[in-house]
Formats: C-alpha cells, sequence, structure tokens
C-alpha cells in the first residue's frame, strides 16, 4: 500500500468482506463484528492478509459451499464498494486504520 488512503480502503474492504462472510458462516451480532474486524485489522500483517485464501479455509471448515467464483464476485464488489465510501467518524474500521498507521510509524 503506498498511501494511508489506500490502507484506509483496503481495511473498509476487509471489513465489508469480513460481514458478507459473517453471514454466510452464520455469525451475527457481535460475533460478526468481532469476525469482520479481525479481517479488518489483519491487513497490514502479510502472513495474514490473503483474504481470498482465509475465507476459503473458513467457509471450507465451517461446510459453508461457496465457490472460488462467488467469493471473487463478492470481493470485487466489495472493493468497488469501499473504494466509494468515504470515511465517516468513529466508524470502527476508520480506527483502526489510524490505530495501524500509528503501529507502523513508531
Amino acid at each position: 500500500m503506498t498511501s494511508f488512503d489506500e490502507l484506509k480502503a483496503t481495511i473498509r474492504f476487509n471489513q465489508l468482506l469480513g460481514m458478507w462472510a459473517a453471514e454466510k458462516l452464520g455469525l451475527a451480532g457481535a460475533d460478526a463484528d468481532r469476525y469482520a474486524t479481525r479481517l479488518a485489522t489483519d491487513t497490514i500483517d502479510p502472513d495474514r492478509n490473503d483474504m481470498f485464501s482465509r475465507l476459503r479455509a473458513d467457509f471450507d471448515a465451517a461446510g459453508v459451499i461457496q465457490s472460488d467464483e462467488q467469493i471473487l464476485d463478492a470481493m470485487n464488489r466489495l472493493r468497488i464498494e469501499a473504494g466509494k465510501m468515504q470515511p465517516t467518524g468513529g466508524a470502527p474500521f476508520d480506527a483502526a486504520a489510524v490505530a495501524l498507521a500509528r503501529k507502523l510509524t513508531r
């Protein structure tokens, strides 16, 4: 990632993707939020930022039937949506972006 704005967009994307996946996994409420937040905060960890592989593994482990094409379609759609979103004050993924950026600059 080359800029803070790209980092924030990626975190927003991972948050949206996490909420989509959580629904498929049958998670709701706080459990869905935790799952999505975990994906969003793993954005900068090179060992954990391959979202497709993580979703594929999570779906397979839970017996959720989603084809690779369905996952990739959701990823493409949500990446576009995340790119169009403007940050709003107090959004959890924006707070995560700030926290991550602070860690990177130390």
